[in-house]
């Protein structure tokens, strides 16, 4: 009870939760000594599994990296991979990609399609190494928010990365996706961790000034939770969460649309029979231990905190919602790339390939070590673990083993903007004239990303994402906007 006076309630509107509150009462980031001695001992025998080669081109400290496969006639192959890479970005559709191909040939149709571009640059551009010397900033500040979503970005300062690629990037942590936005857009920072739905809706001017955004590459896919109060143990569905106040980090956020989703797809109307407030992911599990909200969907740690902290339990994964969503992303400004090419290729270059280094479960608890301390996510290193291995209590006194509860693939397709743009036309937060063909392609660049791991030496872990289902309803891409018009609940 005391906690509730001492807490900001964020449904309270005397008590607004401005960009330089702190919280100074808030439970601190460390998990008390107590559970950290008990948890170790309950997870001690859980091994990463064996480690396999690091397929790094140049020389690393990857403990494998000796028996790295090198590559024959690197050259050809990359300038062949870039050719197929342009002929599905002129054909994004497999049936007429193939149709084409089959009257033509791949040479005739790469041929026909150089005719019209400068693939010559395009290959040089993706397959030919910066050199350090040629890189116009090598002092880079990038924000990012204390959460596990944003494992490549971080990992990639102590781990190396960013040196391996020739930069001194240092990440900046920010309180609230807010922040990070206005750093951004006031170019305080060169480059960011941003949720990926805030590419599209900085583009488009919702919710901020109007900047063009790009978002080269996804972080993580899935990693995210429902996580309620101890109180509300007995929930079952959508509808026992009639009345509840909920929280999500940000407005234009997957937490937001993929809790919007599940309610209204189970007859609870997200804005008439329950309360959603922003509330930064540092701050939500002292507002659940406060009693001030019922639930949120957030990111870890802080699903994971709730457990520790004896206050609340995971009700439901987010990939039981969309197996392999998208959640986390790095963005930059297109006028930075733009002006800064040779910057932004390396640092390109170096979060795809922590994101590959990432997505090995082999290296899951290396990484969990060099993120956990103060100056990244601030928790002992038994918490990250959980998260990172899948491998976790779930406050329902189960021991749960999901090894894909969190995953890392950098493929930012295009047909995930043109569901993220349907959600915004459908809860009435952009109209339903957006275009979105010309959005996604403009700030997703998938055809950019699936160059980068090539020329990285990595495999795509999908040919493609034109297929996916969320709930058992499959989206249409082809018509985002009658998507938007097909649910019961919506606002278009």
């Amino acid at each position: 009870m005391n906690k509730k006076t001492i807490m900001n309630d964020p449904y309270d509107h005397n008590q607004p939760l401005t960009a330089g509150h702190t919280h100074a009462n808030a439970p601190l980031d460390e998990a008390g000594s107590e559970f950290v001695q008990n948890t170790t001992t309950e997870f001690r025998q859980v091994a990463a599994s064996s480690a396999k080669p690091c397929n790094h081109k140049s020389p690393c400290d990857c403990q494998s990296s000796a028996n790295a496969p090198i590559a024959a006639s690197h050259e050809n192959i990359v300038e062949n991979l870039i050719d197929e890479a342009v002929v599905r970005a002129v054909f994004p559709n497999d049936l007429k990609r193939r149709e084409f191909i089959g009257r033509v040939g791949k040479g005739a149709a790469a041929a026909m399609i150089a005719s019209a571009m400068p693939l010559g640059n395009m290959k040089s551009w993706a397959a030919e190494s910066v050199k350090h010397s040629d890189i116009e900033k090598k002092d880079l500040s990038i924000g990012f928010i204390p959460i596990t979503c944003a494992t490549p970005i971080i990992m990639a300062e102590p781990m190396g990365f960013y040196a391996k690629h020739g930069l001194n990037a240092k990440v900046r942590r920010a309180s609230g996706w807010a922040m990070v936005r206005d750093w951004g857009i006031n170019k305080e920072v060169d480059a960011a961790h941003m949720l990926s739905p805030m590419p599209l809706s900085i583009s488009l001017g919702a919710g901020s000034p109007q900047v063009p955004y790009l978002m080269p590459a996804i972080e993580n896919v899935n990693g995210q939770a429902i996580t309620l109060a101890n109180k509300h143990k007995g929930v079952k569905g959508p509808k026992d969460m009639k009345g509840f106040r909920f929280c999500v980090p940000f407005e234009y956020s997957m937490h937001n649309y993929l809790l919007r989703y599940y309610l209204a797809e189970g007859g609870i109307d997200p804005d008439k029979d329950v309360q959603i407030r922003v509330v930064p992911p540092p701050e939500m599990v002292a507002n659940l231990k406060a009693g001030n909200v019922d639930g949120y969907l957030a990111p870890d740690p802080f699903n994971q905190r709730a457990v520790y902290e004896k206050c609340g339990f995971l009700f439901k994964l987010t990939k039981e919602i969309w197996p392999g969503h998208p959640c986390c992303a790095f963005a930059i400004s297109q006028e930075f790339a733009s002006t800064n090419p040779n910057t932004y290729k390396a640092l390109f270059k170096s979060i795809v390939d922590a994101t590959y280094y990432s997505s090995d479960p082999a290296n899951r608890k290396e990484i969990a070590k060099a993120i956990a301390p103060k100056n990244y996510l601030n928790q002992p290193v038994t918490v990250i673990e959980q998260v990172l291995t899948g491998r976790y209590l779930d406050g329902l006194g189960n021991i749960k083993n999901e090894p894909d509860r969190i995953d890392y693939d950098p493929m930012p397709w295009q047909s995930m903007a043109k569901w993220i743009l349907s959600q915004m036309v459908r809860w009435g937060q952009i109209g339903p004239e957006v275009n979105f063909d010309a959005v996604a392609k403009k700030v997703y660049l998938e055809a950019d990303c699936a160059d980068m791991i090539d020329t990285l030496g990595y495999k795509q872990k999908k040919a493609s994402y034109d297929d996916f289902s969320i709930m058992g309803k499959p989206f249409t891409p082809k018509d985002p906007l009658g998507y938007a018009k097909s649910f019961e609940i919506t606002r278009v």
